[in-house]
């Protein structure tokens, strides 16, 4: 009689496992499937009260509470940070079953905007690219869709000079903020350094990558683009040319990655604001901004901002623009930390409002709560 060779026993008994353990995933999936179902139906009826009640659909107080009492009760091996992605996700899921939302961004597809706006709204949403900043306003104002995604500072380069313009013309409000984690690969059609003579992107990406660009292609010629992704699909029709974009316009353009992180400064973070009609609710952890023109007298900044040091409100961001409307004329901008609704707040602004030629608040909205 044959003896069974012990190997070959071990490996039938672990294959035998295996499939055990696949079918008990088979059923935990099976159940995850039908909860995220029965999930989006109870949010379903939770978005018909809203209606009923005339409530806006985003509740980011109640958002960011649900995501902080679920890194809570994880217990692990699964990460927060992987939980919080997963969530974020049915949120959305659970945000479009509501009310199915549109949202306009710096276009095209690709761009650092596309890829805030999908951090902050989830894939459930349909995205609305737009060529123009003012663009995105515009679409937002006439209420073709719900919120729009536009940059506003960043970390390296300073302020989108464009987007603080356009609040002045516009009665929408700031609903929330996203940082972003830009980096910036060169991309092109060959992969080869040797091929490119003219390098495409938008005007802050050859900024940020000023040092990289002298040190390994000096010579070649630098093209403004409206945006890295644009500057990607003009790199992917043209022989000897490349452009400085993300990963994800790579992706999209059919492109290789000549080149990765080839920044200057690592760090570099772009702050982008979510725009629409919606006035946020106080989270306890909240920014307003406020935009207003003082009078042309000795100590009169001095005079707009001692209320605010006298409630003992932090400033975290002041920043100046010609008006354009009178030689010399400047609006200011302010990040003041704290919420509209907050009494101390409310009476620092009303005082300042007093001490001002004029004075906007563009909006009460959460912090951004991290950064990637």
């Amino acid at each position: 009689m044959e003896k069974s060779d012990p190997k070959n026993l071990k490996a039938d008994t672990s294959y035998a496992n295996i499939d055990i353990l696949r079918n008990s995933i088979d059923e935990i999936d099976e159940k995850i499937v039908s909860l995220f179902n029965k999930r989006l139906m109870v949010a379903k009826e939770i978005g018909e009260l809203k209606e009923l009640n005339n409530d806006q659909v985003q509740d980011i107080e109640r958002e960011n509470s649900l995501l902080k009492g679920l890194e809570k009760l994880n217990k692990g091996p699964l990460k927060n940070s992987t939980l919080n992605h997963i969530y974020k996700e049915i949120i959305a899921a659970s945000r479009e079953i509501q009310s199915p939302q549109l949202v306009a961004y710096l276009g095209p597809e690709a761009t650092f905007t596309n890829i805030a706006a999908i951090k902050h709204f989830g894939h459930s949403v349909t995205f609305v690219p737009r060529p123009s900043i003012r663009d995105v306003f515009l679409e937002v104002e006439k209420g073709v869709v719900n919120y729009g995604v536009v940059p506003v500072e960043n970390s390296i380069e300073g302020a989108v000079n464009h987007t603080l313009d356009l609040f002045f013309e516009s009665d929408l409000k700031i609903c929330a903020e996203i940082f972003y984690t830009i980096s910036h690969d060169l991309l092109a059609t060959t992969g080869s350094l040797e091929d490119i003579k003219v390098i495409y992107s938008h005007p802050h990406a050859f900024a940020q990558c000023r040092r990289w660009l002298r040190r390994h292609l000096p010579s070649a010629e630098l093209s403004e683009c409206s945006s890295t992704a644009h500057a990607a699909r003009k790199a992917s029709k043209e022989s000897g040319s490349a452009a400085i974009a993300g990963t994800e316009a790579a992706h999209l353009y059919n492109l290789q990655i000549v080149s990765s992180g080839i920044e200057d400064f690592s760090r570099n973070i772009t702050r982008f604001l979510v725009i629409g009609h919606d006035e946020a609710k106080m989270t306890g952890n909240d920014k307003t901004s406020v935009m207003f023109v003082t009078t042309h007298v000795p100590g009169a900044l001095y005079k707009v901002l001692k209320p605010v040091a006298d409630a003992e409100i932090n400033m975290a961001k002041l920043e100046s623009r010609p008006t354009k409307y009178e030689n010399w004329s400047y609006f200011l901008f302010a990040d003041l930390e704290g919420h509209i609704e907050d009494s101390k707040m409310r009476r620092a602004i009303d005082e300042m409002k007093s001490l001002t030629l004029y004075l906007k608040i563009l909006g009460s909205y959460p912090k951004a709560q991290n950064i990637d």
